[in-house]
């Protein structure tokens, strides 16, 4: 259940001894998350030398949101005059947030790891020359690749394990974390416990449960975890992205409705929809009607690579006999929350360190306002991130875990805060679930947003937290995830709410229609944390990446670059 930030709680075992129903490991470097940025993460951590586990909540190479579908990649030739105009765009989208030397090592590392994955027997396509062509990833063989590697490499792989809290020493340092196995074997423990050197946040983004494709293991206890161990987060406002798909069915690819055509709910073209600004146009039209939509603007040709690009879009309609070239379905947006918006997990320096000692971020669990600023980096830049971020976060937890030395005999407290024996017992979670999805999915409340009604919706949260604060929780390791997953969510819900009513500004994904433009005054980043009372602080914008950027502390006056926002 929500945790207070106060003192760590100790762990009920003392480190020497561990209780019979948990399992014990010791390692150089922790991964929490078995996506494409934890397995790179693992990789290049194991390739220096370091003793690796990686914990996932799925099965490492068959979960998240990449597994499930095929996705771009944001990979550019090294040719100077291409890569200037592929920042620029992205740039100009994301409200000009982003970084141009993030950009150009992202770049460089994405071309890297490309290389790599070639080298690995990746089968990339080749065009009609014979020329690889390194623009697009299918989810399951990239996936199924990487957990071969982490093995290859001599890493650990926990599967169905989730984290619940992320251990730390007397002064603050993260290491290890505490977790389930959601699935023992006979004679497995039901818990696990990783002492550590380092940990690398690797869980991915928050979609809330809106059943959009892969995402249902994507519930921000990243986020939480290393919020209760002092991290703090970024551009949490961009972090409402929705993904267009059809109604009845999960996947919501959106590279295909470029060749769609929309209606209203009287089978009228919907005007508007298929242009730049199309989503608002859909979501408005959502509020109080169906929408359908027809990729009637597809020839043979296109429909032809369409189905072998991506073969899971069409399963859901030819289980259902439906022809989406030729008849209308409905379409709906789910929310994606940061998984496919940008904020994230602040980064403190070019190793993806989060500014609290032993802990690093990579992938989707990370602001990725580096290379995208305020808009979505969609499959493409994310995918480039997830890989850039984690080689940086595995190297640099290696780094630091050689240089603190292993995990001694010290005494490792829960960061998770924890509760005093008889507090009440936590009702079902689903409750909470409900409470925060009826914050977030609604489009008049987060893609139309305004003061009044994050305000509003703020005051709920808040209290929603102060209520569920006062349980217990649960001792059924079932009950005990999901109510993680809903304090989690509701812990997001804040960060991203909080963010947006103090950016009183129109800037990329973030809309407030009480402030309908831009304002060239707000081109800074807002920091957010804190737990039981939620902040926000401005960041300024670097144009260069400096080797060593100052972590934020964790008591006292706030850095000389942040303002109160």
């Amino acid at each position: 259940m929500p945790s207070r930030q106060r003192a760590p709680r100790a762990e009920p075992d003392p480190p020497d001894t561990a209780s019979p129903d948990t399992a014990s490991l010791d390692a150089d470097v922790l991964v929490i998350g078995g996506g494409p940025a934890g397995t790179w993460a693992a990789v290049a951590a194991a390739e220096r030398g370091a003793r690796v586990v990686l914990a996932d909540k799925g099965y490492c190479g068959a979960s998240g949101a990449t597994a499930a579908a095929g996705t771009a990649i944001w990979h550019v030739a090294p040719d100077p005059a291409a890569r200037a105009a592929a920042k620029a765009s992205r740039y100009t989208l994301g409200g000009e947030l982003a970084e141009p030397a993030w950009m150009d090592r992202v770049l460089d590392r994405t071309h890297a790891g490309l290389e790599r994955l070639a080298e690995w027997g990746y089968p990339f396509p080749r065009d009609e020359n014979g020329q690889s062509q390194r623009i697009s990833l299918q989810g399951p063989e990239y996936m199924r690749l990487m957990r071969r590697r982490v093995k290859a490499a001599g890493g650990r792989i926990l599967d169905h394990s989730p984290a619940l809290e992320l251990l730390v020493d007397d002064g603050g340092r993260v290491r290890g974390a505490r977790g389930l196995h959601r699935q023992p074997r006979a004679g497995q423990a039901a818990q696990w416990r990783v002492r550590a050197g380092a940990v690398v946040i690797a869980t991915g983004g928050c979609a809330f449960l809106s059943r959009a494709l892969g995402c249902n293991v994507l519930t921000g206890e990243g986020h939480l975890m290393a919020a209760e161990a002092g991290a703090e987060l970024s551009g949490m406002e961009f972090s409402n992205a929705y993904g267009l798909g059809p109604a009845f069915a999960s996947v919501t690819k959106s590279l295909f409705y470029q060749w769609a055509t929309f209606y209203d709910a009287q089978g009228q073209v919907l005007e508007g929809a298929g242009s730049a600004h199309g989503r608002g146009v859909i979501a408005r039209a959502l509020q109080t009607q169906a929408v359908h939509a027809r990729l009637d603007r597809a020839d043979a040709r296109v429909r032809a690579w369409m189905r072998s690009a991506q073969p899971n879009f069409f399963l859901p309609f030819d289980r259902l006999g439906i022809d989406p070239f030729t008849q209308r379905f409905p379409v709906t947006l789910r929310l994606e929350g940061t998984v496919r918006g940008t904020g994230g997990l602040r980064i403190a320096d070019a190793q993806c360190a989060t500014g609290v000692p032993g802990l690093y971020a990579a992938g989707d669990a990370a602001t990725r306002e580096l290379i995208c600023g305020g808009f979505t980096g969609g499959g493409s830049h994310n995918a480039a991130w997830a890989m850039s971020s984690g080689w940086w976060s595995g190297e640099g937890a290696a780094a630091f875990a050689q240089d603190a030395g292993a995990p001694g005999g010290e005494d490792l407290r829960g960061a998770g805060g924890g509760l005093d024996d008889g507090a009440p017992a936590a009702p079902d979670p689903q409750a909470l679930v409900g409470a925060v999805q009826a914050e977030v999915f609604p489009y008049a409340r987060n893609w139309f947003r305004d003061g009044d009604g994050l305000t509003a919706s703020l005051a709920r949260l808040d209290t929603l937290w102060q209520r569920w604060s006062r349980y217990a929780p649960p001792r059924d390791s079932a009950l005990a995830l999901r109510a993680r997953e809903a304090t989690a969510m509701l812990a997001t819900a804040r960060w991203m709410y909080r963010s947006a009513l103090a950016r009183t500004e129109t800037r990329g994904m973030h809309r407030r229609t009480d402030h309908p433009g831009l304002d060239a005054g707000q081109r800074y980043r807002l920091v957010s944390g804190g737990l039981d009372e939620v902040w926000t602080a401005r960041e300024a914008v670097r144009d260069e990446i400096h080797d060593a950027v100052s972590a934020a502390p964790q008591d006292g006056p706030k850095p000389a670059w942040r303002a109160a926002a």
